[in-house]
């Protein structure tokens, strides 16, 4: 991946964050439509699905794989739990695009571990070496995100990261899972990380979050102020519950305030308008009249 300071990479998450929207399903048809259409738009990462959840799943993911990977196109990737089985099916789902990625991710925050995956720090500080190891032996694109990031102890935060990175995760993702955090808090995060964990130069920072507070575009901005460099997002905002950061909001804000902002990325722009609606009717889901940048009334 591109270590360029002032190149920010664009992950889409819309196939699979962006799918989980309730009654936003999608047939292999539209999302085949859609990647097609987020390639062109010149996305950098298309996160095609979770290929363990379902056989459907991970059908799309392998035919996206084999249609829409290119030697000059985006890379694919698959979502996968840090177990064996999970990743073994997210190899096998992308590995027919040239460029191929496999995200894995564990819960970090105490709520989660207590909670969510019933397992204690110590567990996951032997999973993550484990899983990144295994991962890695299957393809060299390997992301790995700290699920519930932003409620994480910072100390414990910077040693998963750290081992992650040392068994060979290339792009560290921070999450917003919750969309509690606000922009300062956000950005602070971003920049301990970069503080706090020796091998962080290794690695692409990348950030993921949710719009429940409406602060997901603001987060990001403050966050690529403080070094990351690969921001994931979904067209309209789609997602679960408030949705995700908007694509369209990101890349225009960076175009727009370049004095502030002084990035660049891969999207070709004029094609923002197209995408929102291949989406927009896809998923059923229409785009609200004063939606900033792609509604109706904003043009």
């Amino acid at each position: 991946m591109s270590k360029d300071p002032g190149r920010i990479l664009i992950f889409d998450t819309t196939l699979r964050d962006g799918e989980q929207s309730p009654g936003a399903s999608l047939n292999l048809e539209e999302k085949l439509a859609i990647a097609h259409q987020l390639a062109r738009l010149g996305v950098d990462v298309i996160e095609a699905g979770f290929p363990f959840a379902s056989p459907g799943d991970f059908k799309a993911v392998n035919k996206i794989a084999n249609a829409v990977g290119k030697e000059n196109g985006p890379i694919i990737c698959g979502l996968a739990r840090a177990s064996k089985g999970d990743i073994k099916a997210c190899y096998e789902a992308v590995s027919p695009a040239p460029k191929k990625r496999i995200h894995t991710f564990i819960a970090t925050s105490d709520i989660h571990l207590k909670h969510k995956l019933k397992k204690s720090r110590k567990d996951v500080l032997q999973i993550v070496p484990e899983m990144v190891n295994y991962a890695k032996s299957l393809v060299d694109d390997i992301e790995f995100s700290c699920e519930d990031a932003s409620r994480s102890d910072p100390d414990f935060l910077y040693e998963v990261i750290q081992l992650a990175i040392s068994a060979g995760a290339t792009t560290i993702n921070i999450p917003d899972t919750v969309g509690f955090t606000t922009p300062s808090e956000f950005g602070k995060l971003i920049a301990d990380i970069n503080k706090n964990v020796p091998n962080i130069d290794e690695a692409v920072i990348s950030v993921h979050g949710h719009n429940d507070l409406g602060l997901a575009v603001a987060n990001f901005l403050e966050a690529v102020k403080n070094g990351a460099r690969q921001l994931e997002c979904t067209i309209n905002g789609i997602g679960e519950r408030a949705g995700n950061a908007a694509l369209e909001e990101i890349v225009m804000a960076i175009k727009t305030r370049d004095d502030l902002l002084p990035y660049e990325t891969g999207i070709k722009t004029e094609l923002i308008s197209k995408a929102s609606k291949i989406v927009s009717n896809a998923t059923g889901f229409p785009v609200q009249f004063n939606k900033a940048i792609v509604g109706k009334n904003a043009f």
